[in-house]
């Protein structure tokens, strides 16, 4: 079941960026500044909350390395093999992969992962805290309500 679970949330992560505004149906820039500030507080209490030293991007990811590790360094086009857990902010997990990861394109997942995986190195480990407009805007996919804040504890497995 967590295969199939991991496997769907794959997909989607996928197929979410391959559509155009036209079929997202994108709600415009001014609906989500309420989002935006309200993920970046939710965001910065749970590092906060959890003693965690994190940066910050300029795209408004959140991160956080915990072991940068040594082998290649993927770019946001690499196709890579990550194992992951993704969670909210309230602990609840929504999705994970086994311990050998699964394998995807950078290019073809959700903004906040484009941009997070690249800080590993292949051994690497991290958190990446994505804000509603890296991950899914206000759109749900399956269990993540629109507008959510995501957690990923990820580590690169290999750049394929």
């Amino acid at each position: 079941m967590k295969h199939l679970l991991s496997t769907l949330v794959v997909l989607t992560l996928f197929i979410s960026c391959n559509k155009s505004k036209e079929e997202t149906n994108e709600v415009p820039k001014e609906a989500t500044v309420d989002c935006v500030a309200k993920n970046d507080k939710e965001i910065t209490d749970y590092i906060a909350k959890n003693k965690l030293t994190a940066q910050k991007s300029d795209s408004g990811l959140y991160y956080v390395i915990n072991e940068p590790g040594t082998g290649a360094q993927p770019t946001a086009t690499s196709n890579v093999t990550v194992a992951y857990k993704g969670y909210f902010t309230d602990g609840n997990v929504f999705d994970q992969s086994g311990p050998e990861g699964i394998s995807f394109g950078l290019d073809q997942v959700i903004k906040g992962w484009t941009e997070g995986i690249p800080l590993l190195k292949v051994g690497g480990s991290g958190i990446l805290f994505v804000p509603a407009h890296l991950g899914y805007g206000n759109d749900t996919m399956g269990p993540i309500p629109g507008g959510s804040s995501l957690v990923f504890e990820v580590k690169l497995v290999s750049v394929n």
